[in-house]
């Protein structure tokens, strides 16, 4: 590969394969997109997707999708709401719960959505951190939680106390295209409130109709374990090329000193998450791969030097 490519710089936050492609010159599935940080062992979503295809001729109806999702919380369908993705659940919450308390090591969309930051206002958290994979310890609180990661770094889909609660089936079913993200909370009023000001139709009929079949699915145990054998060998491939990433209980894993990694790993269509938004200036968060992705990664890394 050529070194006078122009790698497209970082987006805010990952899923820049199809803009990388494009200056390699080479189809959006040729790059390993370990800026986006998805479930490796995710059931076949797209075939999926082909068989409800006729779902697009309709408008969408959540009523059956939250009530899985529901059934898979434990919790009554009314303090559920169906999102177009976990992006959509922060900017709802944080509409109707404008002022918040985020960290100074986490996702930047808290502090973009809420219209006062208050380090005393009510406490933002993801749990496992994005970035650095760890998990809360069980007596930390807070008002909102992001399990986003959740499910895939605890084998249990949430952690079950009275906060208002986010996430993301698109990343614990890896596919962010689709766009089907969840807000549980503590008493149906909340979900009401939520829902009132949630656009009509935001969940597309294509999620609205697989997500029941994906949750019946899901095998939060089993990935979660071969998440952590298969973290394991990112790990120890990292310490291997002289890099130094964190303890992690997710599917990914943060680097904090890695300087021109990423594009270094870009001219070989392999794609890490810049993680400047997290306001750490030479770093890099890795997603956890499949086996084939692993093999991808270690060629990737040959010859880097920092």
């Amino acid at each position: 590969m050529s070194s006078s490519l122009v790698i497209p710089p970082p987006g805010d936050h990952g899923g820049d394969g199809p803009r990388l492609a494009n200056a390699l010159g080479v189809p959006p599935e040729a790059v390993l997109d370990l800026s986006m940080s998805l479930n490796p062992f995710a059931p076949d979503v797209p075939a999926l997707v082909a068989e409800h295809a006729a779902a697009v001729t309709r408008y969408p109806d959540p009523a059956a999708a939250t009530d899985a999702l529901a059934a898979a919380f434990d919790v009554e369908p009314d303090r559920v709401l169906l999102t177009n993705g976990g992006a959509e659940a922060i900017a709802l919450v944080a509409q109707a719960f404008p002022t918040g308390a985020v960290g100074a090591l986490d996702f930047s969309l808290y502090a973009r959505h809420l219209r006062v930051l208050d380090p005393a206002g009510p406490c933002w958290r993801s749990n496992p951190n994005n970035p650095t994979g760890r998990l809360a310890a069980p007596h930390a609180t807070a008002a909102v939680w992001d399990e986003a990661f959740y499910p895939l770094a605890a084998g249990a889909w949430t952690r079950a106390d009275a906060a208002i609660t986010l996430g993301s089936l698109t990343k614990v079913f890896a596919c962010p295209g689709l766009r089907a993200g969840y807000v549980v909370t503590p008493a149906a009023a909340t979900a009401t409130r939520l829902r009132a000001a949630q656009p009509q139709w935001a969940v597309n009929a294509l999620a609205c109709a697989i997500v029941p079949e994906l949750l019946d699915a899901a095998d939060l145990p089993a990935w979660t374990a071969a998440i952590g054998r298969q973290r394991d060998r990112v790990v120890a491939l990292l310490r291997s090329r002289g890099l130094d990433p964190e303890p992690s209980d997710a599917n990914f894993v943060l680097v904090r000193k890695a300087p021109g990694l990423r594009q270094h790993c870009a001219r070989r269509a392999v794609l890490l998450r810049d993680t400047a938004s997290f306001g750490i200036a030479e770093g890099v968060r890795i997603a956890i791969p499949d086996d084939v992705g692993v093999e991808r990664l270690t060629a990737a890394l040959e010859d880097y030097e920092r």
